[in-house]
């Protein structure tokens, strides 16, 4: 196979082009996600660069997901994982707050476009959601709100498999890195003042909206549950890590 370098990089943009030399190594190496990547001598070698140079572009790559160090086992091609985007959001969405803007808003308005428009897809497809599943995900928040709250968990699951039909895993991961940043800084926002009662009352109209396949009653119930959510990022946030007994957490 020919080489990808015809010398070393130079030291003016040296690190990131050794990376895009890396990740062309992966491709033409027709490597998947999971499989063993050359070691750092070879790569060094095949690159024809220094073994320092190697481990600077590795550790860049490997803070981004697309490589993955196991210690004592080598490197492989790294999973696709939004972590450093949620990290990226919580950081500058913390910052939004302190300063009296609401970045998180935003993010919410991005996610309520994206499942609103997802909802009514699911309503068109032949196969829709798993409603036995997603009745049974309702039984247990019903369950929790009568006990005073309703989990995070809980109330992300519903989201997750009334979207699972579609296979789509990208949709699936950025969905998720919603989730984990409005938890991760849940505890700088208002308390939850919604009933969790009401929030397992919004929940039940998008679930009899979508399995009576009715598009109007879709984007009706989804828009309600999101105005919860945008009604508790417009009140003025708070240091207060718990939420009051009796309130809901959902987003």
């Amino acid at each position: 196979m020919a080489e990808l370098s015809s010398g070393p990089p130079t030291r003016s943009g040296g690190t990131q082009l050794l990376q895009d030399q890396i990740k062309e190594l992966i491709l033409r190496l027709d490597l998947s996600a999971g499989d063993a990547m050359p070691t750092e001598a070879e790569l060094a070698t095949r690159l024809n660069v220094g073994r320092n140079s190697v481990r600077e572009a590795i550790k860049a790559l490997q803070a981004v997901g697309i490589v993955e160090v196991r210690r004592g086992r080598g490197m492989y091609v790294g999973k696709m994982s939004l972590g450093a985007l949620v990290d990226e959001l919580t950081f500058h969405t913390r910052i939004t707050l302190r300063d009296g803007r609401s970045g998180l808003a935003e993010l919410t308005e991005v996610r309520e476009a994206l499942e609103s428009g997802l909802a009514q897809r699911m309503i068109i497809r032949e196969q829709g959601p798993d409603l036995r599943e997603l009745g049974q995900v309702l039984e247990t928040m019903e369950q929790e709100a009568r006990a005073g709250r309703i989990s995070p968990a809980v109330d992300r699951l519903f989201h997750e498999v009334l979207f699972r039909p579609l296979g789509n895993t990208l949709v699936s991961r950025l969905l998720g890195a919603f989730w984990d940043t409005f938890h991760q800084i849940e505890h700088e926002l208002a308390p939850a003042t919604e009933p969790p009662i009401a929030t397992l009352q919004r929940h039940r109209a998008i679930y009899a909206a979508i399995a009576a396949a009715d598009p109007a009653a879709t984007a009706t119930a989804m828009a309600a549950h999101f105005a919860g959510v945008r009604h508790r990022l417009a009140s003025p946030p708070t240091s207060m890590c718990e939420m009051p007994d009796g309130k809901s957490g959902s987003a």
